[in-house]
């Protein structure tokens, strides 16, 4: 019956995003669904994307064993992230009338900085899409354990997630991620209601987490721990911002006060429902003490399986299917938009920029856009199979890259006028020389020299903000006059409304 389910709604959720192929008629369809999205998809593709297989399986193993202080990159960091760009960002970002955040480094900078930081931008997806490519895998090896192995698993969720990415872009992700999202909170809510019951009820649950000190959000009683704490957070909360993911969300609505809206209340209350996936997993501990043991292992591919296969094992055949739905629509909301996201800011800020004196019409870059989403995917798969980091260490991985290549240049662009393309490209070598330089040389986690614990991405942060106030401050010897972006928006064919 699980298994009949399973296949049913995978079948399904491919079938949706085919359909949707239909309403793709050029790029700007493909990237942000014709600027078209009511209130009620957009806050679906906010949340659905952000809520994925780190926040069910991984986040909640590492709440439920170390407790809120060690989880303060997701999902304290990531929803403050959202929260940021709808107050601060998505009004800059809807009114440009931009295909991918890319589009703002040329209109601001210029094409050098457009293609550096679009690369880095690219890059820091690849792990957080294999993250959700070896969630899926997971999934479909603990439900076909005889049949397939991890690896098998994980090359088979990879093509379905490609096949209805690929024909349907930002119309499949949108569609599929109202069914999901819905998948989710249902789902969830019952799997919840019913183990906690089982662990002697909700309160019980919370009386038992909090006296055990899992509620603690500060725990911390070294200067190392306070600094991995404060670096997992600020990677989160400020390395996502400048995300091709975050931006498709916010131009991908029909107006700009649903951009605001949407991407606000997706990042409350993915902040809210993010706590459910770790209720589930403490709960389970207290059904099961010898889980708790189990979900604090060492070998990352077992912990991400504890789960699921406890449900499969201790509970109802109906509860299976709330639990397997959910987590499936969990991760292929994210794995789609993971995809598709530096598909799009590769093919439109990096090859466009190559490949301009071609002057391809839309329909060969709408082409090319697929062609390119299928080599992330494979690319993906391949890292998929052959790392064992968790799925929290991935996500939070890539966004280091994005913390200190695009995050000072973004911030200063919109809200410092004397920034220049010099500024930028200072910011970029002096972000990225500091935060590898230190992380290859000084940095040590388990150092008593207090500056040998300081995660290398904040060192790489504050270089960046001297590169870009010195640059922007010396005589300039890059020149740059900004791109007025109406006539950006026309010579990317995307001008003339919505």
């Amino acid at each position: 019956m699980l298994v009949f389910c399973v296949i049913v709604y995978m079948v399904a959720t491919v079938a949706v995003g085919l359909w949707a192929a239909t309403r793709v008629k050029d790029s700007k369809d493909f990237m942000v669904a014709g600027r078209s999205l009511p209130l009620y998809m957009n806050f679906a593709c906010v949340f659905a994307t952000w809520f994925g297989a780190e926040t069910v399986l991984s986040v909640s193993a590492k709440g439920a064993t170390q407790g809120l202080g060690f989880v303060s990159g997701d999902p304290f960091g990531a929803s403050l992230c959202l929260m940021l760009v709808a107050i601060f960002f998505a009004r800059t970002f809807y009114r440009l009338n931009m295909l991918t955040i890319g589009d703002y480094y040329h209109i601001r900078y210029g094409k050098f900085v457009e293609i550096i930081t679009s690369l880095g931008i690219a890059a820091s997806y690849f792990g957080w899409t294999s993250a959700q490519l070896s969630a899926l895998g997971l999934v479909i090896n603990v439900l076909f354990p005889d049949y397939l192995s991890l690896n098998q698993s994980i090359i088979l969720g990879a093509a379905v997630v490609t096949v209805y990415t690929m024909f349907g872009g930002m119309w499949s992700v949108a569609l599929t991620d109202v069914i999901q999202t819905a998948a989710i909170i249902i789902g969830l809510i019952i799997v919840a209601l019913l183990l906690g019951d089982k662990a002697g009820g909700i309160g019980a649950v919370i009386d038992h987490a909090h006296s055990a000190g899992k509620l603690n959000l500060f725990p911390h009683v070294t200067a190392a721990a306070w600094l991995v704490f404060v670096g997992e957070f600020l990677t989160m909360a400020l390395g996502s911002i400048p995300q091709q993911d975050v931006f498709q969300r916010v131009t991908s609505a029909r107006d700009e006060k649903t951009a605001v809206i949407g991407t606000f209340g997706g990042g409350l209350f993915y902040f809210v429902f993010a706590f459910v996936p770790m209720f589930i997993a403490y709960a389970a501990t207290m059904i099961d003490p010898n889980q708790l043991a189990a979900l604090g292992g060492d070998e990352a591919r077992e912990v991400q399986q504890i789960l699921p296969s406890l449900v499969l094992k201790s509970t109802p055949i109906w509860c299976q299917v709330l639990f397997f739905g959910a987590l499936l629509s969990a991760i292929l909301s994210t794995a789609s938009g993971t995809v598709l996201a530096p598909a799009s800011i590769l093919t439109e800020n990096v090859l466009r920029e190559f490949l301009g004196r071609l002057k391809l019409t839309d329909q060969a870059m709408l082409r090319t856009l697929r062609c390119l989403l299928v080599v992330v995917a494979v690319a993906s798969t391949a890292m998929s199979v052959t790392s064992n980091k968790t799925m929290y260490e991935m996500v939070e991985a890539g966004y280091s890259v994005t913390l200190v290549i695009a995050f000072v240049p973004l911030v200063c662009g919109v809200y410092w006028s004397r920034s220049t393309t010099q500024g930028a490209v200072l910011a970029i070598l002096f972000g990225v020389s500091a935060w590898l330089g230190l992380r290859y040389t000084i940095y040590d986690p388990d150092s008593e020299v207090i500056w040998h614990v300081v995660p290398p991405q904040l060192y790489g942060l504050a270089a960046s903000f001297v590169g870009m106030i010195a640059g922007s401050l010396l005589p300039n010897l890059i020149k740059h006059t900004q791109a007025d972006p109406e006539a950006f928006a026309q010579r990317r064919s995307v001008g003339g409304g919505h």
